[in-house]
């Protein structure tokens, strides 16, 4: 079932998955580069239950042609899929999604009229590239039995890479003296500039913050957008988030 046939409640079961009986320990860093191991190691507490999926609360600001503020929850499961349910300047409310090789957009201004609605290949290849880049909010699924695949390029550049659904991303994490994230970026699937001409574009996560949450310590503030490493970076930004709360699926 697609992500539009599904209703919010089954979507949510669907990605809800909880975690086995699994825990984190030194073995599941068994063979990965030195970066990585380090990476890992800091982001899941030893005993971390290894869930694939976690709730999360956020606000911020979003860029919709002027700069408004925003309150969102979030179900993430980063091999399955999301659903991030928004308000916006308290009038604008609707939520992305994606599961099961479909992503969907439908906003409504007071409840009722439609400002976005959009699904379709694009949407979906695009969405797949969010799930992709908001993994590192989920550490515990990029371990390589959930099937990531782990490089260094130095000590502090390391690579994600996942297949979801089909879509294979390459996200590259640039880490901090204490192994933590500090920017990540991957070429994700787009129409950045409105014009109708999908294609691939940089985008990325700048973060400014981090923080603990059931045994993850992840990103907790920063700021996303296109074109991130090219001198249209402020132009392409549009989303300031802070994490409020982290619940991993256990």
């Amino acid at each position: 079932m697609s992500a539009a046939a599904m209703s919010a409640s089954a979507l949510e079961r669907h990605l809800a998955q909880p975690a086995g009986s699994a825990v984190f320990g030194p073995a599941e860093l068994d063979g990965l580069p030195d970066p990585v191991r380090r990476y890992l190691r800091t982001a899941i507490g030893p005993g971390t239950p290894l869930a694939t999926a976690a709730a999360l609360r956020m606000r911020g600001t979003i860029k919709l042609g002027r700069w408004l503020p925003f309150r969102a929850t979030e179900l993430l499961a980063p091999q399955r899929g999301f659903r991030w349910s928004a308000r916006v300047a308290g009038v604008v409310s609707g939520s992305d999604s994606y599961a099961a090789g479909q992503g969907r957009m439908d906003w409504r201004l007071l409840g009722v009229l439609p400002v976005m609605r959009a699904d379709g290949p694009d949407v979906a290849r695009s969405a797949a590239g969010r799930a992709a880049g908001e993994a590192c909010w989920v550490p515990t699924a990029l371990l390589p039995r959930f099937g990531t695949r782990w490089s260094a390029v130095d000590e502090r550049h390391i690579r994600a890479r996942t297949t979801i659904d089909g879509t294979s991303c390459d996200v590259d994490y640039t880490l901090d003296e204490q192994a933590r994230p500090t920017r990540i970026v991957l070429d994700r699937w787009g129409d950045p500039d409105g014009t109708g001409a999908w294609g691939w574009h940089p985008f990325g996560f700048e973060v400014t913050a981090h923080a603990t949450f059931g045994g993850l310590t992840v990103p907790a503030a920063g700021r996303a957008g296109w074109f991130v490493g090219t001198d249209r970076r402020e132009r392409g930004e549009f989303f300031r988030v802070t994490l409020t709360a982290l619940r991993p699926v256990t």
